[in-house]
């Protein structure tokens, strides 16, 4: 091939954040997608004040991000008797340089899929494609297989391929085809959106309630005239050994009366969680599920990155944030290697072990395990919390996962650039 090509299987945030960064920095590329269309699906995910950075670097800045979600102020923790455990400012409010978003994510996958088209061209991206496999080459480029919407297949050849085609992914299968079935942690989630007046601040993530039943809170939209917000929410609840959870499906539509009774006592001074369920138009439900830990990412010319390369509970925020910071460290590795599988290699040895222990955080409740910690000293009931757990035990526990996570506020404000303005690959 005369010039470095990559192929990306998956148009998702983490293979559309790719897509754009190797236009930055002087890479042909070409993503396919296995949907026919893409639509503004789902609710609210996170973004950190790293992967906002990482945004604006790319020149996604404040002003499009306002537009899909809105800038968070604090992260706080209530027990089960509906007083704060927890709770510190986050973003620019928390001293970083970045803003924290929450946002809607349909709109912000929409926002990437647009950035796209307008930088790569309409033929950036092949809707109706999914990359079901691929072949190493002796010359070493890769052959992807593509079967398209209408069950025809073909293949296309590339310097490289990143696998970013989700916690299902062909790419990781064939890799990896001894790998353990996916891995469910007990848990079904029910998520959906309520026009309602914000809870505490304009814009406050708040995580309510114990072990086995919580429920998460945050505007995905700035107030309107009227005060009122979309306020995103989670309800989650540990169920029964013999549940069968592959039954759950992945965003299958449900009624809010199948698990409204669950959470029928989440009822506050500041809150009637029951009210706020009682309003929305729909609800989703999800099987909270992950995949143990790979030994490695890469496999020659081929990695896997994402949900691909380390899918993770929702317990951190972090999974979007993680699939930004996947595109781009990958970027700065093709700035020291070139479009190689080496530059594969060095990102996979520098960053998988850390990521993956973030992986396993989040499947111990990650940032959330402050209220396990409470309902296991005292119940969830208390009126001092410094009873129960002293505040400088619950910061250590807040920046421990931080700093594990990427986003520890004081070394992120000096880092220099992931990828520096300008900076272009070697013979790309």
């Amino acid at each position: 091939m005369s010039r470095p090509h990559v192929l990306i299987a998956g148009g998702g945030i983490a293979g559309l954040t790719m897509a754009l960064t190797l236009r930055q920095i002087g890479v042909s590329c070409v993503v396919y997608e296995r949907a026919r269309e893409l639509r503004p699906l789902g609710v609210g995910v996170n973004l950190q004040p790293n992967a906002v950075r990482e945004l604006e670097d790319l020149g996604i800045g404040p002003q499009e991000l306002d537009a899909v979600g809105a800038p968070a102020r604090e992260w706080a923790l209530v027990g089960l008797n509906g007083r704060e455990i927890y709770a510190e400012p986050r973003g620019e409010y928390a001293g970083y340089r970045w803003r924290q978003y929450a946002v809607h994510r349909g709109a912000f996958h929409m926002l990437l899929y647009r950035k796209v088209i307008e930088r790569l061209g309409a033929d950036a991206v092949r809707l109706g494609r999914r990359v079901t496999g691929y072949r190493k080459t002796p010359q070493g480029t890769v052959e992807a297989q593509i079967e398209t919407a209408s069950g025809q297949t073909h293949t296309a050849e590339g310097t490289l391929l990143v696998g970013a085609d989700g916690i299902h992914s062909r790419v990781r299968a064939q890799m990896h085809p001894d790998q353990p079935p996916v891995h469910w942690g007990g848990a079904i989630m029910w998520r959906g959106a309520t026009r309602a007046r914000p809870v505490r601040t304009a814009s406050s993530f708040l995580g309510v309630g114990g072990s086995r039943r919580r429920i998460i809170l945050y505007p995905i939209s700035r107030p309107d005239a009227d005060g009122y917000v979309l306020l995103n929410w989670i309800a989650e609840k540990t169920v029964d050994a013999t549940h069968d959870w592959s039954r759950s499906g992945w965003f299958r539509e449900a009624a809010t009366s199948e698990f409204a009774d669950a959470f029928s006592d989440f009822v506050f001074d500041w809150l009637d969680f029951p009210a706020l369920l009682a309003q929305a138009d729909a609800a989703y439900e999800n099987p909270m599920i992950d995949r143990d830990p790979l030994h490695s990412w890469v496999d020659g010319p081929v990695a896997l990155m994402g949900d691909a390369a380390h899918p993770m509970y929702p317990t951190g925020s972090n999974g979007a944030t993680q699939a930004i910071m996947d595109a781009r460290l990958i970027g700065r590795s093709m700035l020291t290697h070139g479009v190689t599988a080496t530059a594969l290699q060095a990102w996979d040895a520098a960053h998988r072990e850390a990521v993956n222990a973030v992986a396993l955080r989040n499947r111990e409740a990650g940032p959330f395990g402050l209220l396990n910690l409470v309902e296991e000293r005292c119940g969830g009931q208390f009126d001092d919390i410094n009873d129960v757990i002293p505040a400088a035990e619950r910061a250590a526990f807040m920046q421990a996962y931080q700093r594990a996570a990427g986003f520890a506020r004081d070394a992120l404000n000096a880092a220099p650039p992931t990828i520096p303005p300008g900076a272009r690959v070697r013979d790309a």
